[in-house]
């Protein structure tokens, strides 16, 4: 084999060389205690197992979303022709997003590189603090008055952090 076609460990990508690391690290495990890596192996699987299903749900949200959400859709609503209206959707699609943020991102990935503003995206991953499950623990254990503040105020900053955000990347011209 020449010099030229054999591979180069600098040639792999920051991913490669991640799992191949961590390959190296259980077999070193593996090799001076079996039992540990065997146990570190069937907890990995179990859950990649349960990952599976929620990439699955990912996969067909952004299927859907490259279906229904066009570039000039995206811009219409969420984008720099949206007025009032996009900061209603974002507030709105932030306080009745579920999930964890694996899941989120790459969503809002997807509706960034369709032309959704950079404000909007930070007003929906602010807004992800008011949560509806958690509204009757939280009047339960502090009150109506409280909670209801405490929502406004999210609401409000997070209008204010997108406006804020917006600004300081026109400056930074990104």
């Amino acid at each position: 084999m020449k010099e030229k076609d054999r591979p180069n460990i600098n040639s792999f990508s920051g991913g490669k060389k991640f799992l191949l690391s961590i390959l190296v690290i259980y077999l070193a495990v593996a090799v001076f205690n079996f039992h540990t890596a065997e146990a570190a192996v069937i907890s990995f699987l179990k859950m990649f197992g349960r990952i599976i299903p929620i990439l699955g749900i990912v996969f067909v949200a952004m299927i859907a979303i490259n279906m229904f959400f066009t570039r000039e859709r995206t811009d219409r609503y969420l984008g720099s022709k949206s007025g009032i209206m996009g900061w209603i959707y974002a507030v709105i699609s932030g306080i009745l997003l579920l999930g964890p943020p694996y899941v989120i991102y790459p969503l809002l990935g997807q509706l960034k590189k369709r032309g959704m503003r950079n404000s909007f995206l930070a007003v929906v991953l602010y807004n992800r603090n008011v949560k509806i499950p958690f509204l009757p623990p939280l009047i339960y254990y502090f009150g109506v008055k409280y909670t209801v503040v405490l929502s406004i105020y999210i609401i409000v900053f997070s209008i204010l952090n997108g406006l804020l955000l917006e600004a300081l990347l026109k400056k930074f011209k990104y």
